[in-house]
């Protein structure tokens, strides 16, 4: 399923099939208050894995995902078949949402071509050493045949990929779906962006915060056997009196760790961690006639903000005036406007393209361009400093000072790093 302008398509898919139906809560998908842009007839859906619970914060965890689904009112319309896997293009022609060689383009990962457009450009990000390990909870049986397919679809090398229970179990599959979809966004958006890099899924028993940091404990060992490389992250719990109790699950030595900023206005752990990379949210603009890349905007529903219990830290001295004395988040940015969103297949409730947008796309992504840049640092300090020092000057970042996100969107001018997408989006694999 996708949208793009007046044509809905449709794959088999009980997942997308349900979210379809007016008021339906499908596989576990609720409504969002998101009102539709004019990118396509249709509205933005949030599965239940990502809507936290009443009095849950820094007891579970939620994913950072958001769906484009069509009205329920429109019907199916008349589509084109999809394409077969043809290397480097999207599974379906003519449509503008976001492929690994658009975004390669777009980010100066390859050599840039005019437009960056997905239907035509094909050159893929390159380069990955050491390992990445994505931490996610519940158990997706499909993901590695998923990620055959992804990777076939879009002329990626294959992955060199393992899948590890964190308590030595199988857990069980998230009955919602939801789950299952932010691990195959994970697993195929950290291959997409570092093709060469040894990935691991540690799946925790469940999204509590005690068998996530479980979970991340055995990522770092497997991460730091491996020499080095990024832990990800893409799930988030509101913030918590305590949490920085918590920040030492994120300081085994060789590993980087990177997590989503969240999808609303705010800061969220453990991306507010300074003991971790925060991934904020963009939105890439096109022309919609021709879909040549214009600009990068702010996307409005990304988290960022002042911590209520962490610290400036030290590789923030320098934005002091506007974080004051608390922990800033976002650090950069990725796309992440489920509007403008990327390509994810998943054989969840029936095999099926999904257009996918939320932080849960950025924390992936980023730490694939991190992992690619080849440095291997030797901690998230190590990396923070770095990121801060370069997107101070420009080097290896573009600010972003278009849009809004809420709250802090006066912010924007202010400096050269803000609220809504920290240091800005990456620009080539210098300055990481």
């Amino acid at each position: 399923m996708f949208i793009s302008n007046s044509i809905v398509i449709f794959e088999k898919s009980a997942f997308v099939a349900m979210a379809m139906v007016a008021g339906a809560t499908g596989l576990g998908l609720s409504a969002s208050a998101e009102a539709q842009t004019a990118r396509g007839n249709g509205t933005i859906w949030i599965p239940e894995s990502s809507i936290e619970g009443t009095n849950q914060s820094g007891r579970t965890a939620r994913t950072n995902v958001r769906v484009l689904v069509p009205y329920a009112s429109m019907g199916a319309l008349v589509a084109p078949a999809p394409r077969p896997e043809t290397g480097g293009h999207p599974p379906y022609g003519g449509y503008f949402y976001e492929t690994p060689a658009s975004l390669a383009c777009i980010y100066a990962l390859v050599a840039q071509t005019a437009g960056c457009n997905p239907n035509v450009v094909t050159a893929n990000p390159t380069g990955g050493k050491g390992a990445i390990a994505i931490v996610d909870a519940y158990d997706n049986p499909t993901l590695a045949q998923d990620l055959s397919v992804f990777s076939k679809q879009f002329g990626l090398s294959a992955a060199s990929f393992s899948i590890v229970y964190a308590t030595g179990k199988r857990p069980p599959v998230d009955s919602t779906g939801g789950w299952e979809l932010e691990a195959s966004l994970d697993v195929e958006w950290a291959h997409a962006m570092a093709p060469a890099a040894q990935l691991y899924l540690v799946e925790a028993a469940s999204s509590g915060m005690n068998d996530l940091l479980t979970a991340v404990i055995l990522a770092s060992q497997l991460v730091a056997a491996h020499g080095g490389g990024e832990v990800s992250m893409s799930w988030a719990t509101s913030e918590f009196a305590g949490e920085k109790s918590y920040d030492s699950y994120f300081t085994t030595p060789k590993v980087v760790y990177v997590a989503s900023a969240g999808d609303s206005p705010g800061a969220v752990y453990p991306s507010v961690s300074p003991n971790v990379i925060s991934a904020g949210g963009s939105s890439t603009s096109r022309n919609p006639a021709t879909g040549s890349y214009v600009t990068e905007t702010v996307w409005q529903q990304t988290g960022g903000g002042a911590s209520a219990y962490e610290p400036r830290p030290a590789f923030q001295a320098g934005i002091a005036s506007v974080v004051g004395n608390a922990r800033g988040t976002p650090d950069v940015s990725f796309d992440a406007d489920p509007t403008t969103g990327v390509w994810v297949y998943s054989s969840l409730g029936g095999a099926a393209w999904y257009v996918v947008g939320g932080t849960s796309v950025a924390a992936p992504a980023l730490s694939g361009i991190i992992n690619a840049a080849g440095k291997l640092a030797t901690s998230s300090a190590a990396e923070l400093a770095t990121i801060y020092a370069n997107g101070a000057t420009h080097t290896g970042y573009r600010a972003v000072t278009v849009g809004n996100c809420g709250p802090y969107g006066g912010f924007l001018t202010a400096s050269a790093w803000n609220f809504c997408t920290g240091n800005g989006v990456v620009s080539g694999l210098t300055g990481k």
